[in-house]
């Protein structure tokens, strides 16, 4: 069942079940497709699914568990490699990636209160708050991405899975 953004709910569960709505979204997206169609470079850039499911794994890195100093996993530097599968990751591995990198993300956000800071990827103090932001709405910027290259692949709509 799909997760419901409370209408009366605090502000970081809100925020926290609003990215869960946006992950889940994403890897619905990937369900059903073989590797090819999820590899198909779908823009003149190569955008494909796959790789907006690497991406969104080091974003999630990036974001909670660096900005509170936690371990990560070795994430790329290089923007090509970062929104691309190599041919040595197989989906499963990709996907488990973004699984354990939510799961690291879902740690931090229980650990701290909303006022929680830490220091973000580009230097500055960030609040929990602003990170719960900038996760979402990079979260819900690829998910809708995924959605229209889903589309192309094989027709397939919606922006969250059916309950």
């Amino acid at each position: 069942m799909t997760k419901r953004v409370p209408l009366r709910g605090d502000e970081k569960t809100s925020l926290h079940i609003s990215l869960d709505r946006q992950r889940d979204a994403a890897l619905w997206k990937v369900e059903g497709l073989d590797d090819e169609q999820l590899r198909r470079p779908m823009t003149p850039t190569g955008t494909n699914l796959l790789g907006l499911v690497k991406h969104l794994a080091g974003v999630e890195y990036e974001w909670l568990p660096k900005t509170y100093d936690r371990a990560t996993e070795a994430l790329e530097t290089d923007v090509v490699a970062d929104m691309n599968a190599g041919p040595h990751e197989s989906t499963a591995d990709i996907v488990a990636f973004y699984g354990r990198a939510r799961a690291a993300s879902d740690a931090v956000i229980a650990e701290h209160g909303i006022e929680d800071v830490g220091t973000a990827w580009f230097g500055e103090q960030v609040s929990l708050r602003r990170v719960l932001i900038g996760l979402v709405e990079e979260t819900a910027r690829h998910a809708g991405h995924m959605d229209i290259l889903r589309e192309l692949i094989d027709g397939a709509t919606g922006s969250h899975r059916p309950d």
